[in-house]
């Protein structure tokens, strides 16, 4: 893509969106680097779609850059490196096994029922959903 006016771009996500019967005037978040045809106050790719969309909120790329840094500075501390490591091979054993991936989530799906049955936790459109182990 040569053109990477906000115009441009909206008009892509637009499109993207309507591949798929979606609406633009139906975003909830957007995120983008800190480049002006992006954030833009003015003619911004975020003012664009906040015109459409007001509820659609804005995460600057921040986020993720505090993400990079929390992963640089965990990788410094030896706890931390240990249980990343630790949680590797474990993920790594349970992950390239059927059989142990099985036991894995007929244990989790045990801890799931008794604890809706004693309360613990409650039951609802998207909660307790099964999580991948990669």
């Amino acid at each position: 893509m040569g053109d990477t006016t906000s115009a441009t771009l909206k008009l892509a996500i637009e499109t993207l969106l309507m591949e798929h019967s979606l609406s633009l005037s139906r975003i909830r978040g957007q995120g983008y680097d800190g480049a002006s045809n992006m954030k833009g106050a003015v003619n911004g790719l975020k003012k664009l779609i906040m015109d459409e969309s007001p509820s659609a909120y804005y995460v600057h790329c921040f986020a993720h850059q505090l993400q990079l840094t929390l992963v640089a500075v965990a990788k410094e501390n030896q706890d931390c490196k240990w249980f990343s490591e630790q949680l590797g091979l474990l993920l790594t054993a349970i992950g390239n096994s059927c059989k142990r991936l099985q036991l894995l989530r007929a244990a989790q799906a045990e801890e799931v029922i008794e604890a809706l049955e004693l309360g613990e936790i409650e039951s609802g459109c998207g909660l307790n959903q099964e999580m991948g182990v990669s």
